[in-house]
């Protein structure tokens, strides 16, 4: 985490309607609470969203927030995600400054983070990494010494791991005696 802030990862699953986003941005607003990433998307199923909120722990207090967010109508379902029990990603493009001769030293070093080339220029390369933050955070600042022109980040999605554990099938009775 950037500064050592401590943060909350919240998959809120909502239906799929008009002003959703907005009434969820708005209880955070209202509330005083500092969103640090957002991302939605639809899911699976086409009548319900996913909203990955990411909040700072001092601001928003865990309790406070999923409180607030459970009176809004349209929210179906809150769960907190701990680090040690999700999957997270985010996605960044970042176009970094390249002139010929650190071209090769640039793309080296995109391979090492299994960054993808997507655009080149006569003075710069626009690369796409994605993976968990830290990973995004590091690529960051080994690149920023060439020169950063631009970069946007997409934000933090999260789902929780999957059980590691086969699950325990009941006895069935053999009928046939």
């Amino acid at each position: 985490m950037p500064n050592g802030v401590q943060h909350h990862i919240l998959s809120v699953l909502v239906e799929n309607k008009f002003g959703v986003l907005s009434r969820v941005a708005g209880l955070f607003s209202r509330r005083g609470y500092n969103i640090y990433s957002l991302a939605v998307s639809p899911t699976e199923d086409e009548r319900f969203s996913r909203m990955t909120i990411v909040v700072d722990a001092e601001s928003a207090p865990l309790e406070q927030v999923t409180k607030q967010l459970n009176k809004l109508v349209p929210v179906i379902k809150i769960t907190e995600l701990a680090l040690d029990d999700a999957v997270e990603r985010e996605l960044m493009l970042v176009t970094v400054k390249g002139a010929a001769e650190l071209r090769s030293q640039i793309t080296e070093l995109s391979s090492i983070f299994e960054a993808k080339i997507l655009d080149v220029g006569f003075e710069a390369l626009t690369l796409m990494v994605s993976g968990a933050p830290d990973k995004l955070e590091a690529f960051t600042d080994l690149v920023r010494p060439y020169g950063i022109v631009e970069l946007q980040r997409t934000g933090r999605i999260a789902l929780p791991k999957l059980a590691r554990q086969p699950a325990k099938l009941k006895a069935v009775k053999d009928r046939s005696a």
